[in-house]
């Protein structure tokens, strides 16, 4: 792959990572599958959280509250997850954060069971941006380390090919 930088320039960060061959399929690494399930579990368990929170355990108004579409965002990347796209994990990490600063404040502002309901909210989210993030990770390694042993193994057999007929 030819370098992006001037040959006289000091390279200060890794080449980007190229995109790998159409029908080429990268090895699934360890902890890839658990994070995935972890995602989706934390998904599902802060849909039906809001849910439940909004509408019978501790509603803003009695007899349940239009607050409870605040699940709705949450419910698109679900597919995504499902499919293990990784535009939809990078997305959800964004996502996820403006549930973090829902539960802050309820956390602080809300007293009762509201508070501890925006405390698990709050567990939830964490939970869900270690997925993601562990997710992303470990998929991006695993596809720089598969590119750059084709890459070795393009190169070694260049090499070969070379010396027999040179």
């Amino acid at each position: 792959m030819p370098s992006l930088y001037p040959s006289n320039m000091k390279k200060t960060r890794p080449d980007p990572m190229p995109d790998a061959p159409p029908g080429t399929v990268l090895p699934t690494p360890a902890g890839v599958d658990f994070a995935r399930r972890a995602a989706v579990a934390c998904t599902l368990a802060l849909i039906l959280l809001g849910l439940a929170w909004e509408l019978w355990l501790a509603p803003l108004r009695p007899g349940g509250s239009t607050l409870a579409l605040k699940v709705l965002p949450l419910c698109l990347p679900l597919a995504g997850l499902l499919k293990n796209r990784m535009y939809t994990y990078r997305a959800l990490s964004l996502l996820v954060w403006l549930y973090v600063m829902e539960g802050s404040v309820r956390a602080w502002s809300d007293k009762g069971l509201s508070a501890w309901l925006a405390g698990l909210e709050l567990l939830l989210c964490l939970g869900l941006f270690v997925a993601c993030t562990v997710h992303i990770r470990l998929r991006l390694k695993a596809a720089r380390a598969a590119l750059a042993a084709a890459a070795d193994a393009d190169t070694a057999a260049d090499h070969a090919k070379r010396e027999t007929t040179g």
